[in-house]
């Protein structure tokens, strides 16, 4: 019965996607889970403490480098992702985006760029997820990889909805991500596939690259202010997405209580 209903909601999630860009109210309303005590990485209870507070941690970057949510908050991630309370979230900070972007004053010279981060910011993986425990299980590259080389992931309806709205506003797009070098083709052929059909720049991961998360994109950022852009906006689900200098004008953080990149 659970993975039928899994089955339905991510149905529904793809189909959303592909028809509206904008979404006025959460089309599922799901019960949360009764929030329930955790364990710690290491095992030992952390009392007190519900698995909206761990998620609310998490988003605030107090609680880092974990590899896995706790195994007791499995159903409450795994409602969280499918139900109305993470549209909700992700409609609140594509919103404020959208409102920061229409203040501003641009330069109208070409050079005035977005950067997007793509998995969970710009496309979804809960097909990939829902299969996995919503992160409960460690990470597996081999499995991950594979679905990445189908292109069938979803767009996140309301990320695309802010994309069309920059590019209303004359703000170019310019998608960052960890993803390696050799997924370029899969990777664009999936953007345009949901709707993501035009960008200045698509900026994967060389196999000559090492280090963090922050170093790699913060260098990527640095290439593109060398090259005379100037980065009105910055938005992905990692902090490490966000962080280090040059982080741009002005960054946004997407929900996501599934993994952590440090």
């Amino acid at each position: 019965m659970k993975l039928a209903v899994a089955v339905v909601l991510l149905a529904a999630l793809v189909a959303s996607s592909h028809a509206s860009s904008r979404v006025d109210g959460p089309p599922f309303p799901l019960p949360i889970h009764l929030l329930r005590p955790l364990s710690g990485s290491a095992g030992h209870p952390l009392i007190g403490v519900s698995c909206e507070s761990w998620r609310v941690g998490v988003e605030a970057n107090n609680v880092r480098d974990w590899k896995t949510i706790p195994r007791t908050c499995e159903g409450y991630v795994g409602h969280y992702m499918l139900g109305d309370l993470y549209r909700q979230d992700s409609a609140l900070v594509t919103a404020e985006a959208a409102n920061y972007a229409e203040g501003l004053n641009l330069q109208g010279d070409g050079k005035d760029v977005w950067v997007f981060d793509i998995d969970e910011t710009t496309l979804s993986n809960l097909p990939y997820y829902a299969h996995h425990g919503f992160g409960v299980e460690l990470y597996n590259g081999t499995s991950f990889q594979a679905w990445v080389m189908t292109g069938e992931a979803p767009a996140l309806p309301e990320s695309l909805g802010l994309y069309k709205k920059l590019l209303s506003l004359g703000i170019k797009i310019v998608f960052l991500t960890g993803r390696a070098e050799d997924k370029r083709n899969v990777t664009a052929h999936n953007l345009k596939m949901v709707g993501y059909d035009t960008w200045e720049k698509l900026l994967l991961k060389g196999s000559n690259v090492s280090g963090s998360t922050v170093a790699y994109k913060s260098g990527m950022r640095q290439k593109l202010i060398d090259e005379g852009y100037r980065i009105v906006g910055n938005m992905g689900d990692q902090w490490s997405d966000i962080l280090g200098e040059p982080e741009g004008d002005r960054t946004f953080k997407f929900p996501d209580p599934m993994y952590y990149l440090s």
